[in-house]
């Protein structure tokens, strides 16, 4: 893997008929940092996580995960490489216990693993409870601690704190952070442009399927064309 980038995008294009939902996409994360990724809704953001993760094949470009082309591979392969991945809409089995959900098949890294990583993400107690009875936070930690057994290099998470309460969202960033001094790269996409500004060491904006702006978050937030796509209105609200 190279020194500086854990995962980039080159040139990624993506169609749905008449929409250009991706028009030549490049973006990089950073080894070792915390990315954020934001814009206007319909800017293209989780079509560029399904480009990346292979739920969605791009028309043109390339996807690698540090020198590695792991562009159009399948979600199961993407996994297998090094790439975890959340959701916009938690993923999770609620009738299964926590601890049953950690050790679904592709995900399955052994009791003892999976129970270190429900320690970790505060919600161990409710182990041999259904997932369904968590709250919506408590499964959006579930949900990050099952991606965590595998181990992956880079993790990207799609509203981490959306619909969470700001305690929940403070803990959370807090395990994201402490999984990034481990060594963990993670590309987020969030609305919340204090929870994005506070966390991510550089911050890439999207609009119209195009990156118009990437740097550290100061200099992204006074960017007159982010202004223009998204923050003027979102910082002021």
């Amino acid at each position: 893997m190279r020194a500086s980038t854990a995962l980039r995008t080159e040139g990624v294009v993506k169609h749905y008929g008449g929409v250009h939902a991706l028009d030549g996409c490049s973006l990089t994360a950073g080894r070792g940092q915390i990315t954020g990724l934001i814009g206007p809704n319909g800017s293209g953001k989780t079509t560029l996580f399904n480009v990346i993760t292979g739920y969605a094949r791009p028309d043109a470009g390339e996807v690698y995960l540090g020198d590695t082309r792991i562009t159009g591979a399948a979600p199961d392969r993407v996994f297998e490489f090094g790439v975890g991945r959340t959701f916009q809409l938690t993923r999770i089995f609620p009738t299964l216990t926590v601890l049953e959900n950690m050790l679904v098949p592709s995900r399955n890294g052994g009791t003892r693993r999976a129970m270190e990583q429900l320690e970790f993400m505060g919600i161990a107690a409710q182990h041999a409870e259904p997932a369904g009875t968590l709250s919506y936070g408590q499964r959006k930690l579930l949900e990050l601690a099952c991606v965590l057994v595998a181990g992956p290099a880079v993790i990207l998470l799609d509203e981490p704190a959306g619909g969470v309460n700001p305690t929940l969202a403070g803990q959370i960033a807090g395990r994201i952070r402490e999984l990034n001094r481990q060594g963990t790269a993670f590309l987020i996409v969030e609305h919340n442009m204090e929870f994005v500004m506070g966390l991510c060491d550089s911050v890439t904006v999207l609009d119209a399927g195009q990156v118009v702006a990437s740097g550290p978050p100061a200099a992204v937030r006074n960017d007159p064309r982010v202004l223009d796509a998204y923050l003027g209105v979102a910082v002021d609200e």
